[in-house]
Order: structure tokens, then C-alpha cells, then sequence
């Protein structure tokens, strides 16, 4: 059985003296420890496409990767498709938030920079906001940080809020493209009456930008945004997910979700939803065991990874199985 050759190079090992565990809540361990189901186990894909279905067919691209998709319009499609925003829409983290992180830290003259590694570290946590709380907890607020807790809180907001106003920019510039397939897998749901969400933890201005200026305004009017604050928890939580398909009005069995990080796994599992990680440059190392299909991009043709109907297979094998 042929492979799809991983092309993304994973961060370089980290120096900092800062442990990723150091910074992750208790309860965001937790949700990463979910042991691997049967169901699971039964129909993963890494990066490659199974041989125990006989609709599902492979075929080599021009650079020896893989296509997964159905011989025909499977029988059974997603009721709906939700994305993740950064390193699924977009790899936005270290050339986008990490930057609009920093340029925030100078311009405020707070002495703090996140470098490659250590911003890596740092996005196992889920949210902005909570990502620099956790860390200055850490290491030590700034000296001109507030010492109130209720003042730190809108010192942390008021961060973010600058943080994003210059992300925007970068991304109504169009410096941070689509990555590969996304715009089309997007058209195949919609065309297919597949209802479509962005379920993030970033910004909800942010992610709006992201569809909007990215994907269109044609496409936007017809994406459903679930983002920021709108939930209580961040993932790994369920709780955004949850959210989705109750607003959405779908069954959770009956969506298939896409994602790039253990945390967001974490998260789409624990709503009961069936998840395909296209893995990003922070995340290509980290552990997908309870993934449903993990690739390394969605892909255009003729590199594509998968399609609609992979993704309806996926659904199909759950009922089969």
C-alpha cells in the first residue's frame, strides 16, 4: 500500500527551559489522554487509504502521493463539514499570530518575545488570551502589567484586541495564503447541500478576515463562524463543536471534522464527531492515535489527499463497522 510522504519539516527541538506540560491546564491533559476506541482503531488513516473498504480507491499523483476518495457519490455524505481556522484554513501560526504577538509585546514595550520553539510550546494551550495569561504566570508578569486580577484580565484583553487589529492586516493584505485544497473541498460541500462552520478559538474578527478575505464573500455569506469567547471552554473542551451542531441542527455522528492539532482532535472526538488532521508546520510531530485520517494537507489535484466523498466514506465505515 502506497503513502502519502509527509512534506512538512517539524519544528527544531526546543531549547527553552519551559516544558509544554508547565503551561497546559490539568484539564487540557486530560482531554488529550483519551485512550484510542475501537472505532477508532478500526478506520485511521495515516495519510494513506484503506484497503477494508472496496469503494474507496487510491490514485498516485504526479509526485507519488495519494488520492483517497469513492469510485462513485457515496451513499451516505457529512451533514456538515467544520474546519478548524489556524494551520487548517490558513498556517497562520508562526508567520501570523506569532508575529502580531511580538509586534504587540514591542509596541506596548513589555520586554517579552515568543520565539519559534516557545510559541510552538505555547499553542498547546487554546486561546490567545489564555495563552499569554498562562505564560506570564509562568515566567512573571510585566512590570507594567496591573497586579489586580480583574485589571490583569482586561490588560490581557486589551493585548489581544491590538494583537488581532495587526493580524488583520496581514491578512487583508493576502501575505498568508489558503493551504492547498481547502477552497475546493469547501465547494464540494457546498455544491453537495453539506452545511459548512469554522469552529476556532481564535478571534472571531480574525477568523471572519480569514474566510472572507480568503476563501470570499460568496463562500463567507455561506459559512457559518463559530469563534473567540462564543463558548465558555476552548478546546481541547468539546464545547465549541458541541455548539456547532446544535445551532447547526445536525447530528454529531454525522459530521466530519477538520483539523491540525492534538488539542482540536481532542476536542472533535469528545463531541462524538469523526475528525481528518491535515497536519501544519507546529503540529506535524505531535500525537494523532485517536485521528479517523491524518494527512498532510487537503491538497489540490493533482496532489490531492482527499475529497467529499472520503470524507462521507469515513461516516459510511463508522455504520459498517
Amino acid at each position: 500500500m502506497a503513502t502519502v510522504k509527509l512534506s512538512l519539516s517539524s519544528p527544531s527541538s526546543i531549547q527553552s527551559k519551559l516544558s509544554a506540560a508547565s503551561f497546559i491546564p490539568n484539564a487540557a491533559r486530560a482531554f488529550n489522554a483519551t485512550p484510542l476506541s475501537a472505532k477508532a482503531s478500526r478506520s485511521r488513516f495515516m495519510g494513506k487509504c484503506l484497503r477494508s473498504t472496496p469503494m474507496i480507491t487510491h490514485r498516485g499523483s504526479r509526485s507519488g502521493g495519494i488520492k483517497c476518495s469513492a469510485s462513485s457519490s457515496p451513499a451516505t455524505l457529512p451533514s456538515a463539514l467544520l474546519f478548524d481556522c489556524d494551520g487548517v484554513l490558513v498556517d497562520t501560526e508562526k508567520d501570523g499570530h506569532r508575529i502580531s504577538f511580538n509586534d504587540t509585546f514591542k509596541e506596548r514595550d513589555l520586554g517579552v518575545t515568543w520565539d519559534v520553539d516557545l510559541y510552538g510550546e505555547l499553542l498547546k494551550i487554546g486561546g490567545g488570551k489564555e495563552r499569554m495569561t498562562a505564560y506570564f504566570n509562568k515566567v512573571g508578569w510585566p512590570e507594567k502589567a496591573p497586579k489586580d486580577e480583574a485589571e490583569r484580565k482586561a490588560f490581557i484583553a486589551g493585548l489581544h484586541k491590538q494583537k488581532t487589529e495587526l493580524f488583520m492586516v496581514l491578512i487583508e493584505k493576502k501575505l498568508l495564503p489558503l493551504r492547498p485544497g481547502v477552497a475546493k473541498l469547501v465547494d464540494q460541500a457546498l455544491t453537495n447541500g453539506v452545511k459548512v462552520a469554522v469552529c476556532s478559538t481564535s478571534n472571531e474578527k480574525a477568523v471572519s478576515a480569514i474566510v472572507s478575505c480568503l476563501l470570499g464573500p460568496e463562500r463567507a455569506e455561506n459559512i457559518k463562524i463559530f469563534a473567540g469567547d462564543v463558548v465558555p471552554k476552548k478546546k481541547p473542551d468539546p464545547a465549541i463543536y458541541n455548539l456547532a451542531a446544535e445551532t447547526l441542527g445536525v447530528d454529531p455522528s454525522k459530521c466530519v471534522v477538520v483539523e491540525d492539532s492534538a488539542i482540536g482532535l481532542a476536542a472533535a472526538k469528545a463531541a462524538g464527531m469523526t475528525c481528518i488532521v491535515t497536519k501544519s508546520g507546529y503540529t506535524a510531530d505531535e500525537d494523532f492515535v485517536n485521528a479517523d485520517a491524518v494527512f498532510d494537507c487537503i491538497g489540490d489535484p493533482p496532489e490531492e489527499r482527499f475529497d467529499l466523498s472520503f470524507c462521507g466514506s469515513l461516516l459510511q465505515k463508522q455504520f459498517v463497522s
